[in-house]
């Protein structure tokens, strides 16, 4: 049997997310009783939590829905690429290493161990134009440890709205603690949530 890396990281009520965002919160709509044959709970939380796909939506008023999105980004044969402690961005030049037959997703591992009790404010984003030249590589996907690929306090969000101008997808939040520099399967289908800026997802690498 082939491999599986879990890089979705757990989530719950103390996972960390981006200041104003909303946590992950849980309570039980109906509990095993002799009256009732099932727990059924109901949660809510923000679709930015944990492993996520962002949509355009997130970043453009007129992009679509996250249940919108193709699938095919989403599934397939990607690299994953250590640029640990590359930050505050990451170029081409901590990449460089990679980027020969590229496939078309790429995935960047940016921290010796992900923090999963607190959020960072001082995450690793992706320089603009590092973006640009993905695309201009033929990757569709762009992946990263980190909670955006942008930084936590900009406005403008350049890179968001290079992957925009360039039709690419994105995942944030990934946990690649341990996962080997190489390349694999992806496997990160979105729901098909058909108003929603975001999607969880629950991320997996397969060996080849």
């Amino acid at each position: 049997m082939k491999k599986l890396w879990d890089i979705s990281p757990p989530i719950h009520s103390n996972s960390p997310v981006f200041p104003g965002d909303t946590a992950y919160s849980q309570r039980w709509a109906a509990t095993l009783s002799d009256l009732c044959p099932v727990n059924v709970s109901a949660i809510t939380l923000s679709p930015h939590v944990g492993a996520h796909a962002d949509a355009p939506l997130h970043y453009d008023p007129q992009g679509a829905a996250v249940g919108m999105l193709e699938l095919t980004p989403f599934l397939g044969r990607c690299r994953v690429v250590h640029a640990i402690g590359a930050g505050p961005v990451i170029t081409t030049v901590h990449l460089q290493k990679a980027l020969h037959n590229l496939p078309e997703r790429v995935l960047v591992r940016t921290y010796q161990q992900m923090p999963m009790d607190h959020f960072d404010a001082q995450l690793c984003a992706f320089d603009p134009d590092t973006v640009q030249h993905l695309a201009d590589l033929g990757v569709q996907l762009i992946g990263t440890d980190s909670a955006s690929i942008d930084p936590a306090d900009s406005k403008l969000l350049p890179s968001h709205q290079m992957i925009r101008q360039r039709g690419l997808r994105v995942l944030e939040n990934l946990l690649l603690d341990g996962v080997p520099e190489g390349d694999y399967e992806l496997i990160a289908l979105p729901l098909k949530l058909m108003s929603a800026d975001a999607s969880p997802v629950r991320a997996v690498l397969r060996e080849l």
